[in-house]
């Protein structure tokens, strides 16, 4: 049967398509993060910077939170190691480039590239659902924005 008839199959399969992908996009997301961590906290010379990378990129996986949780590792090595307020600094500095990156670029555009959301929908709509839906909103939008954009690419009746 054509998706987009009315099939209750086909469209648990079109939601459940759009699903894996933006699980593709989000662990892609994760992994790029974690990298730009690595290299961000190798270069400001960050104790056990491979550790927080690695939990870094993990933690991306956690909408909104996940970034803030990833910092405190760092925070915490720079601030034991010695009174070093400028490497401090430079961790919070890296943490809000990685911020910025991952929302206004790499996130919308991963997302577009695995699950076709257009990017002005992937960056508005956590904004939007989080005001709807406070803290709820912000965590479902990217999923829900992969199923009703793999629906919309769905033909109608054969068209």
């Amino acid at each position: 049967m054509e998706p987009g008839n009315g099939n209750p199959v086909s469209h648990l399969k079109t939601a459940g398509g759009a699903l894996v992908n933006w699980w593709r996009a989000a662990t892609l997301d994760a992994l790029i993060v974690g990298v730009l961590w690595l290299i961000g906290l190798e270069l400001i010379r960050v104790p056990f910077a491979p550790l927080w990378a690695i939990l870094g990129g993990l933690l991306q996986i956690i909408p909104t939170f996940g970034g803030m949780i990833a910092l405190i590792g760092p925070v915490l090595a720079v601030a034991f190691s010695g009174h070093d307020e400028w490497r401090l600094g430079l961790v919070l500095g890296l943490y809000g480039v990685i911020v910025i990156l991952e929302g206004l670029v790499i996130g919308p555009y991963i997302l577009h590239r695995t699950t076709k959301v257009p990017w002005w929908a992937a960056f508005l709509g956590p904004i939007v659902l989080g005001i709807i839906i406070p803290f709820w909103g912000v965590l479902l939008a990217p999923p829900l924005l992969a199923i009703v954009f793999a629906f919309r690419k769905q033909p109608v009746n054969g068209r």
